[in-house]
């Protein structure tokens, strides 16, 4: 069973000040703060996605998941049997959590001021809440997982911290476009050691690849995040919080 950890004092503070004064931090971090957030609900996946236009239809955009940096694979589980279709239109007309359950409801009865929707998926348990910025964009944040345990005393506290932290994210301009640039394990694995220096015969070694194998993920990288080159794939990167 994996440990829990224990959320470094000060992060809502943190998340708030973050907010307010316009702080860009990395999509890696705030990556990094949606998982103090499930922790704090005994959720194991998470995602933030971006509530598309009411003429896009029941489109969801990932921004993030608990796979970050690679593809949004959680998210598609988290919104599995219909989910996203009804969370795009609780969002568009509803500022509270919402939630689901199969099964025992232990600790949601109690979350007078929410809204249950219906899930298709044996086992599904989760919870989501929807955010908003000043400046028009509509997002939510999905909580997912057998041990979810929400504690209605801590969730308008959570939820602020949700449009807190979305307020940071939208300012990096990731929910501006919703085109984050999807990749592989190895891809990241890749640009992370080209960061730190290695050529790619050193690259080759260390992941135990072919040298051609390693120059074709990082070609693939390059062009993923449209650059000229792969210290331009670099510096990207690590604007967008893709490596550290």
């Amino acid at each position: 069973m994996t440990s829990v950890q224990r959320k470094p004092s000060g992060s809502i503070a943190q998340d708030t000040q973050a907010a307010a004064h316009g702080i860009a931090v990395s999509l890696q971090d705030a990556a990094r703060r949606c998982r103090w957030m499930a922790i704090d609900l005994g959720a194991r996946d998470f995602a933030l996605c971006l509530v598309g236009a009411s003429t896009q239809g029941d489109q969801l955009t990932p921004l993030f998941d608990s796979n970050f940096p690679s593809g949004p694979q959680t998210t598609a589980h988290l919104l599995s049997g219909g989910l996203g279709e009804q969370l795009v239109r609780h969002a568009r007309l509803s500022t509270a959590p919402c939630w689901w359950v199969d099964g025992d409801e232990d600790g949601f009865a109690m979350l007078t001021w929410t809204n249950r929707l219906a899930s298709s998926e044996t086992g599904s348990r989760g919870i989501a809440f929807p955010v908003y910025t000043d400046r028009g964009q509509v997002g939510i944040f999905v909580f997912g997982g057998a041990e979810l345990a929400p504690d209605p005393a801590s969730l308008h506290d959570l939820h602020g911290r949700c449009f807190a932290l979305f307020d940071v994210v939208s300012r990096l301009g990731a929910a501006g476009d919703g085109n984050l640039p999807q990749m592989s394990r190895r891809e990241i694995e890749c640009l992370k050691l080209t960061s730190r220096g290695y050529t790619s015969e050193e690259i080759a070694k260390l992941l135990k690849l072919s040298v051609h194998t390693a120059n074709q993920y990082l070609t693939q990288t390059t062009q993923k995040l449209n650059a000229v080159n792969r210290m331009h794939a670099v510096a990207k990167a690590l604007r967008m919080g893709l490596i550290d």
